[in-house]
C-alpha cells in the first residue's frame, strides 16, 4: 500500500485516483480550485444551468469500464445516460439541411444521399471503411496502451489508407483536407467531417489524414448526453472517488514536486507545507512544478505547437419561451467562408469572418427555471478575438438558423473563453500530434489528463487515468487492458 498524491481534480486525475484507491493505495488529491471536474464545469444564474465545458459524451464505454472496475454500481446507476437522436443536424451555407442519426451507418448513408445527392451516401460509406481501418490500426497504441518508448514510429506512417493511384503520396502523406477533398468531393460533405477536427482547434489543412478517426468514433459509438448536464458525470466520478476513500483538499495549490534520492517523494503546497508520497500523479504540467524538462526533449516542438492553438469561445444563452418539441439537441451551423475561417484560426477573426458555430439545445428540465424557458450553449473555435461582444453577436446571428426567434427570446447572455483545448493523439505527421508520455524522466512522477497521452476529450481523459493507474499498480511493463 503506497501513499499517492494526485495534483488536480480533473476527469483524468479523478479516474486515476479511483482506480488507485481500489488497488489498495492511500490517495490524496490536491486541487487549487474550490471544486472538481477540471474543464467540466457548470454556470448557474436565475434558475438557468449550463455546461461550460463538454456538452456531450462520446465513447461512454470508457466510463462504464471505470465504474465497473471501481465499484458495484455501474455507470447507468449513477447517471442518467441517454443517446442523442439525431446525433447532429448540419446547416450549410447553401441552405442544405442534414440531420444525421445516432450510431446508424445505414441511416446516415441514406440521410446524406437524400440531402446531398450525387452519390454522396456511397462516398461516405467508403470513407467510413477507411476510417475504421485507421481506427483499428491506431486504437491500441494511441488509446489503450502507454506511449511506446519508440513513439516516433507512430508518426512515420499515417494509418489512414490513402486512395490508390491518387497521386497524393508522390511527395508526402496527404493532410486530412487533401484526403477528404479527393475522396468526398462535395464541399458540404467535406465540411461535415472537418467539423469534428475543427472542434479541437485543429486546422484540417495541416492535420494528418488519420484525423478521420474523430468523425468515425462518433459515427461508430454514438453520441450521449447525461441528464442534468455533463457536470453530473464529473459529480459521479467524484463521488465514486469518495466511496473508495480518496481524500480531497480543495483550495490547495501545489507549487512544487519534492524529490529525494532521484525520484518524486511528495509535493509542496503554496502555504509551504510538504506532503510526502511514494508516487505523484500530475494532472497539470509536471515540468512547471519540477522546474526542469521531464519529457522527451524531441517532443518540445509538439508541445510548443499545442500551446498556440486556438481555444473555445462559448456563449451561454438564457431564452424565454419553451423549446419546440422537434428541436434538435445539437446543430452545427457551417460558415459561409470556410477558407477565411481556417485562415483566422492561426491569427485573428476579422470583422467579416463568421465562424462555424455549434448550437446545443438539450431540452433538459434540470437546466431551466421552468418549462417556459430554454438554456442554449453556443461554441466556436477562435485563436484571437478583437471584440468579444461583436464575436458573440456573429455567433448568435449564425445560431438564429437553428433557434427560431432567438434574438426576440434572448433574456441575457454570458461569454466564456477557454485556452487551447487538447486534441486526441493522432498518428502520422511526423508525430507532431502525439502527447507526452504518462511517465516522466523523474521516477515516481506520472502525467495524466488531456495534455498527456492519449490526449484530450472526455473518453481520452478517462483512459489516461486507466493508463497511469496501470503503470503504478503493475509497473513499467504494463501494456494496457487486453
Amino acid at each position: 500500500m503506497a501513499q499517492i498524491v494526485v495534483i488536480g481534480a480533473g476527469m483524468g486525475a479523478m479516474a486515476a485516483a479511483a482506480r488507485l484507491a481500489v488497488a489498495g493505495h492511500r490517495v490524496t488529491v490536491f486541487e487549487r480550485e474550490e471544486t472538481y471536474g477540471g474543464s467540466v464545469r457548470r454556470f448557474e444564474r436565475d434558475g438557468f444551468r449550463f455546461d461550460t465545458g463538454p456538452g456531450l459524451l462520446p465513447l461512454p464505454a470508457v466510463y462504464r469500464d471505470l465504474f465497473i472496475k471501481t465499484g458495484k454500481q455501474p455507470l447507468e446507476d449513477c447517471v442518467d445516460l441517454v443517446q442523442v437522436d439525431p446525433a447532429v443536424r448540419h446547416l450549410f451555407a447553401d441552405g442544405t439541411d442534414l440531420s444525421v442519426p445516432n450510431a446508424s451507418r445505414a441511416g446516415t448513408v441514406d440521410a446524406i444521399e437524400a440531402a446531398l445527392g450525387n452519390g454522396t451516401g456511397e462516398r461516405w460509406a467508403q470513407f467510413l471503411n477507411r476510417a475504421r481501418e485507421a481506427w483499428d490500426r491506431a486504437r491500441r497504441p494511441l488509446l489503450e496502451e502507454p506511449l511506446w518508448e519508440d513513439w516516433r514510429v507512430l508518426g512515420e506512417r499515417d494509418p489512414y489508407p490513402a486512395v490508390r493511384r491518387s497521386g497524393l503520396l508522390r511527395k508526402r502523406p496527404p493532410t486530412f483536407a487533401e484526403a477528404m477533398r479527393h475522396e468526398l468531393a462535395d464541399p458540404r460533405l467535406i465540411a461535415l467531417v472537418e467539423s469534428s477536427v475543427l472542434a479541437y482547434g485543429l486546422d484540417p489543412r495541416t492535420a494528418p489524414a488519420s484525423a478521420a478517426v474523430l468523425p468515425y468514433m462518433e459515427q461508430a459509438f454514438g453520441t450521449w448526453y447525461v441528464r442534468g448536464g455533463i457536470r453530473e458525470l464529473a459529480t459521479a466520478v467524484y463521488e465514486r472517488c469518495l466511496q473508495r476513500k480518496v481524500r480531497f483538499t480543495f483550495g490547495a495549490e501545489v507549487v512544487g514536486v519534492v524529490e529525494k534520492d532521484g525520484r518524486a517523494a511528495g509535493v509542496e503546497l503554496a502555504d509551504g507545507t510538504v506532503h510526502e508520497a511514494e508516487f505523484v500523479v500530475a494532472g497539470v504540467d509536471p515540468e512547471a512544478l519540477a522546474g526542469r524538462p521531464l519529457h522527451d526533449p524531441r517532443q518540445d516542438a509538439v508541445l510548443d505547437t499545442a500551446r498556440v492553438r486556438p481555444g473555445r469561445f462559448t456563449v451561454l444563452l438564457a431564452l424565454s419561451g419553451a423549446r419546440e418539441g422537434d428541436a434538435v439537441h445539437r446543430t452545427v451551423v457551417h460558415t459561409p467562408g470556410r477558407k477565411a475561417e481556417l485562415d483566422a484560426l492561426a491569427g485573428e477573426f476579422g470583422p467579416g469572418v463568421r465562424p462555424t458555430v455549434t448550437v446545443l439545445r438539450p431540452g433538459d428540465p434540470a437546466l431551466v427555471p421552468d418549462a417556459e424557458h430554454e438554456s442554449v450553449v453556443l461554441t466556436a473555435v477562435a485563436h484571437k478575438v478583437a471584440d468579444a461582444e461583436d464575436f458573440a453577436d456573429r455567433m448568435i446571428t449564425a445560431a438564429e438558423q437553428a433557434v427560431p426567434a432567438l434574438r426576440d427570446r434572448l433574456l441575457w447572455r454570458e461569454i466564456r473563453t477557454h485556452g487551447p483545448v487538447p486534441h486526441p493523439s493522432l498518428a502520422g505527421a511526423d508525430a507532431r500530434y502525439l502527447h507526452p508520455s504518462n511517465t516522466t524522466r523523474l521516477p515516481g512522477l506520472h502525467h495524466v489528463g488531456g495534455w498527456a497521452h492519449p490526449g484530450g476529450g472526455l473518453p481520452h481523459a478517462g483512459m489516461s487515468g486507466a493508463l497511469v493507474a496501470g503503470l503504478i499498480v503493475e509497473g513499467p511493463d504494463f501494456r494496457g487492458s487486453q
